[in-house]
Protein backbone atom coordinates (compact mmCIF):
# COMPACT_ATOMS: atom_id res chain seq x y z
CA UNK A 1 0.00 0.00 0.00
CA UNK A 2 1.13 3.40 -0.69
CA UNK A 3 0.18 6.45 2.07
CA UNK A 4 0.50 9.71 2.01
CA UNK A 5 1.23 11.29 5.31
CA UNK A 6 1.52 14.63 6.25
CA UNK A 7 3.43 15.74 9.44
CA UNK A 8 5.71 12.78 8.86
CA UNK A 9 8.63 14.60 10.72
CA UNK A 10 6.86 15.42 13.63
CA UNK A 11 5.66 12.61 16.65
CA UNK A 12 3.28 11.05 15.99
CA UNK A 13 3.82 10.68 11.55
CA UNK A 14 7.56 9.31 12.00
CA UNK A 15 6.63 6.92 14.83
CA UNK A 16 3.27 5.93 12.09
CA UNK A 17 5.66 5.89 9.39
CA UNK A 18 8.05 3.84 11.23
CA UNK A 19 5.33 0.96 11.52
CA UNK A 20 3.92 1.30 7.91
CA UNK A 21 7.37 0.89 5.90
CA UNK A 22 8.09 -1.97 8.81
CA UNK A 23 5.39 -3.91 7.58
CA UNK A 24 6.40 -3.12 3.64
CA UNK A 25 3.79 -0.03 2.78
CA UNK A 26 5.42 3.05 0.86
CA UNK A 27 5.62 6.22 2.95
CA UNK A 28 5.70 9.54 0.45
CA UNK A 29 5.50 11.68 3.56
CA UNK A 30 5.31 16.13 3.86
CA UNK A 31 6.28 18.16 6.19
CA UNK A 32 7.02 21.18 6.32
CA UNK A 33 9.98 21.45 8.84
CA UNK A 34 8.79 24.29 11.06
CA UNK A 35 10.75 25.43 13.67
CA UNK A 36 8.10 25.24 16.15
CA UNK A 37 10.77 23.28 18.26
CA UNK A 38 13.95 22.25 17.48
CA UNK A 39 14.27 21.12 13.41
CA UNK A 40 17.41 18.64 14.59
CA UNK A 41 14.83 16.58 16.11
CA UNK A 42 12.64 15.91 12.78
CA UNK A 43 16.07 15.93 10.49
CA UNK A 44 17.09 12.94 13.23
CA UNK A 45 13.27 11.19 12.75
CA UNK A 46 13.71 11.26 8.78
CA UNK A 47 17.33 10.12 8.72
CA UNK A 48 15.46 7.03 10.98
CA UNK A 49 13.25 6.40 8.35
CA UNK A 50 15.51 6.98 5.25
CA UNK A 51 17.41 4.05 7.02
CA UNK A 52 14.21 2.01 7.51
CA UNK A 53 12.65 2.64 4.42
CA UNK A 54 14.95 2.76 1.48
CA UNK A 55 13.17 3.81 -1.76
CA UNK A 56 10.61 2.60 -0.12
CA UNK A 57 9.97 5.95 1.90
CA UNK A 58 9.88 9.68 0.17
CA UNK A 59 10.22 12.98 1.39
CA UNK A 60 8.89 16.42 0.38
CA UNK A 61 9.87 19.01 2.33
CA UNK A 62 6.44 21.20 1.33
CA UNK A 63 3.72 23.18 3.57
CA UNK A 64 0.73 21.80 2.63
CA UNK A 65 -1.06 25.10 3.75
CA UNK A 66 0.06 26.08 0.23
CA UNK A 67 -2.39 23.90 -2.49
CA UNK A 68 -0.87 24.68 -5.72
CA UNK A 69 2.18 23.89 -4.60
CA UNK A 70 1.48 20.84 -2.95
CA UNK A 71 -0.85 19.15 -5.42
CA UNK A 72 2.11 20.11 -8.03
CA UNK A 73 4.84 18.12 -5.38
CA UNK A 74 2.24 15.39 -5.23
CA UNK A 75 2.25 15.17 -9.07
CA UNK A 76 4.83 12.49 -9.69
CA UNK A 77 3.07 9.89 -6.98
CA UNK A 78 0.77 7.69 -6.35
CA UNK A 79 -1.04 6.28 -2.87
CA UNK A 80 -4.05 5.36 -2.19
CA UNK A 81 -4.54 6.26 1.55
CA UNK A 82 -3.55 9.10 3.46
CA UNK A 83 -3.10 9.72 7.21
CA UNK A 84 -3.06 13.73 7.67
CA UNK A 85 -1.15 14.06 11.33
CA UNK A 86 0.67 17.38 10.39
CA UNK A 87 -1.18 20.80 11.78
CA UNK A 88 0.29 23.48 14.31
CA UNK A 89 0.64 21.88 17.66
CA UNK A 90 0.43 23.35 20.86
CA UNK A 91 -2.29 25.00 23.17
CA UNK A 92 -0.75 28.00 24.45
CA UNK A 93 1.30 28.79 21.44
CA UNK A 94 -2.24 29.52 19.38
CA UNK A 95 -3.06 32.25 21.90
CA UNK A 96 0.36 33.72 20.66
CA UNK A 97 0.23 33.11 17.19
CA UNK A 98 -3.23 32.80 15.90
CA UNK A 99 -2.49 33.01 12.69
CA UNK A 100 -0.41 29.90 12.20
CA UNK A 101 -3.17 27.99 12.99
CA UNK A 102 -5.08 28.87 10.62
CA UNK A 103 -2.53 28.40 8.06
CA UNK A 104 -1.60 25.30 8.94
CA UNK A 105 -4.95 23.73 10.85
CA UNK A 106 -7.47 25.49 8.51
CA UNK A 107 -6.18 25.86 4.97
CA UNK A 108 -4.32 22.70 5.55
CA UNK A 109 -6.64 20.46 6.64
CA UNK A 110 -9.16 21.81 3.36
CA UNK A 111 -6.35 21.04 0.97
CA UNK A 112 -5.69 17.57 2.42
CA UNK A 113 -9.57 17.25 2.17
CA UNK A 114 -9.05 18.33 -2.04
CA UNK A 115 -6.21 16.54 -3.01
CA UNK A 116 -7.83 13.51 -1.07
CA UNK A 117 -11.41 14.21 -3.08
CA UNK A 118 -9.65 14.80 -6.70
CA UNK A 119 -7.53 11.36 -5.77
CA UNK A 120 -10.12 9.45 -5.56
CA UNK A 121 -7.80 8.26 -1.88
CA UNK A 122 -10.04 4.89 -0.35
CA UNK A 123 -9.62 6.66 2.93
CA UNK A 124 -8.63 9.86 4.80
CA UNK A 125 -7.49 9.44 8.59
CA UNK A 126 -6.67 12.59 9.93
CA UNK A 127 -5.62 14.11 13.63
CA UNK A 128 -8.24 15.95 16.16
CA UNK A 129 -7.31 16.26 19.02
CA UNK A 130 -8.92 15.11 22.91
CA UNK A 131 -8.83 19.62 23.59
CA UNK A 132 -11.98 19.63 21.76
CA UNK A 133 -13.77 18.36 24.49
CA UNK A 134 -13.24 22.39 26.15
CA UNK A 135 -14.90 23.18 28.78
CA UNK A 136 -16.64 19.48 29.40
CA UNK A 137 -16.72 18.10 32.66
CA UNK A 138 -18.33 15.08 32.30
CA UNK A 139 -15.99 12.18 32.38
CA UNK A 140 -14.69 9.97 30.59
CA UNK A 141 -14.68 12.13 27.40
CA UNK A 142 -17.40 10.41 24.68
CA UNK A 143 -17.17 10.80 20.95
CA UNK A 144 -21.16 11.28 21.62
CA UNK A 145 -20.90 14.75 23.49
CA UNK A 146 -21.01 17.96 22.62
CA UNK A 147 -18.13 19.91 21.58
CA UNK A 148 -19.65 23.52 20.79
CA UNK A 149 -17.13 24.99 24.10
CA UNK A 150 -13.93 24.86 23.17
CA UNK A 151 -11.25 27.13 25.43
CA UNK A 152 -8.05 27.45 23.18
CA UNK A 153 -7.86 28.61 19.21
CA UNK A 154 -6.18 24.89 18.59
CA UNK A 155 -9.55 23.11 20.08
CA UNK A 156 -11.48 25.41 17.75
CA UNK A 157 -9.48 24.74 14.70
CA UNK A 158 -9.66 20.93 15.72
CA UNK A 159 -13.22 20.79 15.51
CA UNK A 160 -13.63 22.88 12.69
CA UNK A 161 -11.27 20.48 10.83
CA UNK A 162 -13.98 17.61 11.85
CA UNK A 163 -16.74 19.84 10.61
CA UNK A 164 -14.91 20.18 7.28
CA UNK A 165 -14.57 16.61 6.69
CA UNK A 166 -17.98 15.69 7.24
CA UNK A 167 -19.45 17.94 4.66
CA UNK A 168 -16.84 16.38 2.12
CA UNK A 169 -18.67 12.79 3.29
CA UNK A 170 -21.77 14.51 2.30
CA UNK A 171 -20.88 15.99 -0.92
CA UNK A 172 -18.40 13.40 -2.28
CA UNK A 173 -18.45 10.46 0.22
CA UNK A 174 -15.01 10.54 0.88
CA UNK A 175 -14.42 7.94 3.53
CA UNK A 176 -12.86 9.68 6.56
CA UNK A 177 -11.62 8.58 10.27
CA UNK A 178 -10.97 11.56 12.38
CA UNK A 179 -8.91 10.75 15.38
CA UNK A 180 -9.31 12.98 18.81
CA UNK A 181 -5.80 11.77 20.45
CA UNK A 182 -5.08 11.97 24.44
CA UNK A 183 -1.53 13.33 25.84
CA UNK A 184 0.84 11.31 23.39
CA UNK A 185 4.35 10.62 25.09
CA UNK A 186 6.90 8.12 24.70
CA UNK A 187 10.47 8.32 22.53
CA UNK A 188 10.98 10.38 20.06
CA UNK A 189 8.46 12.41 21.61
CA UNK A 190 7.64 16.57 21.64
CA UNK A 191 10.09 18.96 23.33
CA UNK A 192 7.37 20.96 24.10
CA UNK A 193 5.39 18.47 26.12
CA UNK A 194 5.45 18.18 29.73
CA UNK A 195 7.04 14.92 30.01
CA UNK A 196 10.32 16.16 28.15
CA UNK A 197 10.03 19.70 29.46
CA UNK A 198 10.23 18.02 33.19
CA UNK A 199 13.03 15.13 32.16
CA UNK A 200 15.32 18.05 30.96
CA UNK A 201 14.85 20.60 33.65
CA UNK A 202 15.16 17.77 36.22
CA UNK A 203 18.38 16.48 34.59
CA UNK A 204 19.82 20.10 34.69
CA UNK A 205 18.82 20.94 38.26
CA UNK A 206 16.36 23.14 37.05
CA UNK A 207 13.06 24.04 38.70
CA UNK A 208 9.51 22.23 36.76
CA UNK A 209 6.43 24.25 36.01
CA UNK A 210 3.50 22.47 37.24
CA UNK A 211 0.48 24.60 36.48
CA UNK A 212 -2.95 24.21 38.28
CA UNK A 213 -0.96 23.92 41.65
CA UNK A 214 -0.37 20.30 40.62
CA UNK A 215 -4.30 19.12 40.30
CA UNK A 216 -4.38 18.26 36.49
CA UNK A 217 -5.65 14.44 35.37
CA UNK A 218 -4.36 13.67 31.91
CA UNK A 219 -4.90 10.30 29.92
CA UNK A 220 -1.52 9.78 29.06
CA UNK A 221 -1.23 7.21 26.52
CA UNK A 222 2.31 5.96 24.91
CA UNK A 223 3.03 6.36 21.66
CA UNK A 224 3.23 2.00 20.57
CA UNK A 225 -0.70 2.36 21.60
CA UNK A 226 -1.59 5.24 19.71
CA UNK A 227 0.17 3.88 16.59
CA UNK A 228 -1.57 0.89 16.52
CA UNK A 229 -5.12 2.86 16.59
CA UNK A 230 -4.19 4.67 13.76
CA UNK A 231 -3.20 1.84 11.77
CA UNK A 232 -6.16 -0.45 12.88
CA UNK A 233 -8.14 2.84 11.71
CA UNK A 234 -6.01 3.01 8.00
CA UNK A 235 -6.88 -0.58 7.51
CA UNK A 236 -10.54 -0.54 7.79
CA UNK A 237 -12.18 2.65 6.14
CA UNK A 238 -15.85 3.52 7.26
CA UNK A 239 -18.64 2.27 5.07
CA UNK A 240 -20.80 4.51 3.05
CA UNK A 241 -23.84 2.40 4.06
CA UNK A 242 -25.76 5.24 5.77
CA UNK A 243 -25.96 3.52 9.34
CA UNK A 244 -24.56 5.35 12.03
CA UNK A 245 -20.91 5.73 12.95
CA UNK A 246 -19.46 6.44 15.41
CA UNK A 247 -19.47 10.53 16.32
CA UNK A 248 -22.89 10.35 15.17
CA UNK A 249 -22.31 10.60 11.53
CA UNK A 250 -24.48 8.98 8.58
CA UNK A 251 -21.78 9.47 6.06
CA UNK A 252 -18.63 7.33 5.78
CA UNK A 253 -17.57 9.63 8.17
CA UNK A 254 -16.36 8.40 11.70
CA UNK A 255 -14.40 10.10 15.04
CA UNK A 256 -12.80 7.77 17.61
CA UNK A 257 -11.37 8.73 20.93
CA UNK A 258 -7.38 6.95 21.47
CA UNK A 259 -5.98 7.63 25.07
CA UNK A 260 -5.35 4.97 27.82
CA UNK A 261 -8.61 4.81 28.87
CA UNK A 262 -7.03 6.23 32.29
CA UNK A 263 -6.88 9.95 34.05
CA UNK A 264 -3.76 9.64 35.86
CA UNK A 265 -2.51 12.64 38.52
CA UNK A 266 0.40 14.98 37.10
CA UNK A 267 1.80 14.16 40.08
CA UNK A 268 1.78 10.58 40.16
CA UNK A 269 3.74 11.12 36.88
CA UNK A 270 6.19 13.31 38.19
CA UNK A 271 7.08 11.00 40.97
CA UNK A 272 7.59 8.38 38.51
CA UNK A 273 9.82 10.80 36.60
CA UNK A 274 11.88 10.71 40.07
CA UNK A 275 11.84 7.32 40.44
CA UNK A 276 13.42 6.53 36.64
CA UNK A 277 16.23 9.65 37.00
CA UNK A 278 16.71 9.35 41.22
CA UNK A 279 16.22 13.21 41.31
CA UNK A 280 13.99 14.77 43.66
CA UNK A 281 12.43 17.58 41.22
CA UNK A 282 12.25 21.08 42.29
CA UNK A 283 8.64 22.05 41.77
CA UNK A 284 7.70 25.77 41.08
CA UNK A 285 3.39 25.28 41.26
CA UNK A 286 2.04 27.91 38.79
CA UNK A 287 -1.80 28.94 38.52
CA UNK A 288 -3.97 27.12 35.74
CA UNK A 289 -2.86 28.38 32.53
CA UNK A 290 -4.90 30.37 29.32
CA UNK A 291 -6.34 27.42 27.36
CA UNK A 292 -5.92 24.86 29.75
CA UNK A 293 -7.70 21.94 31.02
CA UNK A 294 -8.29 20.41 34.62
CA UNK A 295 -8.55 16.85 33.45
CA UNK A 296 -8.99 14.67 30.52
CA UNK A 297 -9.87 11.33 30.39
CA UNK A 298 -11.29 9.39 27.37
CA UNK A 299 -14.09 6.87 26.83
CA UNK A 300 -12.53 4.22 23.62
CA UNK A 301 -15.58 1.99 23.60
CA UNK A 302 -16.44 3.47 20.04
CA UNK A 303 -13.55 3.05 18.52
CA UNK A 304 -12.70 -0.78 20.94
CA UNK A 305 -15.79 -2.12 19.65
CA UNK A 306 -15.46 -1.27 16.06
CA UNK A 307 -11.65 -2.32 15.59
CA UNK A 308 -10.66 -3.85 18.98
CA UNK A 309 -8.40 -1.40 20.18
CA UNK A 310 -6.93 -1.97 23.75
CA UNK A 311 -4.43 0.09 25.24
CA UNK A 312 -0.98 -2.08 26.88
CA UNK A 313 0.99 0.48 28.21
CA UNK A 314 0.30 2.27 31.60
CA UNK A 315 2.53 5.33 32.44
CA UNK A 316 4.42 2.83 34.90
CA UNK A 317 6.00 1.18 31.96
CA UNK A 318 5.85 3.96 29.53
CA UNK A 319 7.58 6.83 31.83
CA UNK A 320 10.57 4.79 31.87
CA UNK A 321 10.84 3.90 28.50
CA UNK A 322 10.68 7.30 27.69
CA UNK A 323 13.55 8.34 29.73
CA UNK A 324 16.23 5.93 28.86
CA UNK A 325 15.32 6.82 25.06
CA UNK A 326 15.97 10.41 26.24
CA UNK A 327 19.04 9.45 28.00
CA UNK A 328 20.47 7.71 24.88
CA UNK A 329 19.44 10.34 22.45
CA UNK A 330 21.25 13.33 24.38
CA UNK A 331 23.79 11.22 25.98
CA UNK A 332 23.11 12.28 29.68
Amino acid sequence: MQVLVTGVAGFIGYSLSLQLLARGDTVIGIDNLNDYYQVSLKQDRLKALREAGGDRFIFLHQDFGHYEATVEALKPYSFSRIVHLGAQAGVRYSIQNPHAYVHSNLAGHLNLLEIGRHRGVEHLVYASSSSVYGGNTQLPFAVEDRVDQPVSLYAATKKADELMSETYAHLFRLPQTGLRFFTVYGPWGRPDMMLWLFTRAMLAGEPIKVFNNGDMYRDFTFIDDIIAGVIASLDNPPADDGAPKAGGSTKPHRIYNIGNHRSEHLMKVVSLLEDALSIKPVIDFQPMQAGDVQATYANIDAIAGDLGYSPTTPIEVGVPKFVEWYRAYHGV
